[in-house]
């Protein structure tokens, strides 16, 4: 079973997390402050972390984007009372895999974290370079160049451009994307996958004046060397 370990200086929400996940048979700690995390994943591996953003020390969007400089795969469901569209799009530049506005019902907690799981435990696909033009995409290092120059791009933003170039030139709908990257829990404003189409731009395309990354009005988004 996943360990998991938890970031949330609310003593009464953290203990109720922790007793309600060790009851559906995870191995959960917690800690109360963003410097004692880091020194808690020293002790032992962990495969998935809840994080909230307003905590003393380290701030919870900070250790997210600390996670994400050595460790690309596991899981990050922020926890925040911060509902706003852009401190949504802020934990997601800084890696994070899905968010949940408190107050929230325990159980949908655990819905996600299933939901998590279950896309992280995918195994690798047989293809293990995508090349579009002089884009070429690593999927079993998960490394993205252009014109052999790399791109740093934040998980979503890696999972949304391979989502488009498995599609072959297809073009995607904005709800397929949202399906399909966020899960059918996630509860976006579709406006966010323009957000992240643009992140993608400026980091593929801007510097390039062969565009890769199109909008078909009316329709999606899709991916090819017009």
């Amino acid at each position: 079973m996943t360990k998991i370990l938890l970031l949330e200086d609310d003593t009464i929400l953290s203990q109720e997390i922790l007793t309600f996940l060790k009851s559906k048979n995870f191995e959960c700690d917690a800690v109360y402050n963003g410097d004692i995390f880091f020194r808690q994943i020293h002790k032992k591996p962990y495969g998935l972390y809840l994080l909230d953003i307003n905590v003393p020390g380290m701030h919870g969007l900070e250790v997210c984007q600390k996670i994400r400089d050595t460790d690309r795969v596991s899981p990050i469901l922020m926890l925040t009372a911060y509902g706003e569209l852009q401190d949504k799009l802020d934990a997601f530049r800084n890696g994070a895999d899905d968010y949940l506005v408190k107050p929230f019902h325990i159980e949908e907690l655990y819905i996600r974290i299933l939901a998590l799981l279950r896309r992280s435990s995918i195994p690798q696909e047989s293809e293990q370079t995508i090349r579009i033009l002089d884009l070429e995409i690593n999927v079993s290092e998960m490394k993205v160049t252009r014109n052999h120059q790399p791109i740093e791009l934040t998980p979503k933003e890696y999972q949304l451009l391979l989502l488009l170039a498995k599609a072959k030139g297809r073009t995607l709908s904005k709800q397929t994307i949202a399906e399909q990257i966020w899960d059918i829990h996630f509860d976006t404003n579709l406006n966010t996958i323009e957000v992240y189409i643009n992140f993608l731009r400026k980091k593929v395309d801007k510097e390039h004046a062969q565009k890769l990354i199109h909008t078909r009005p009316g329709y999606g988004y899709y991916l090819q060397a017009d």
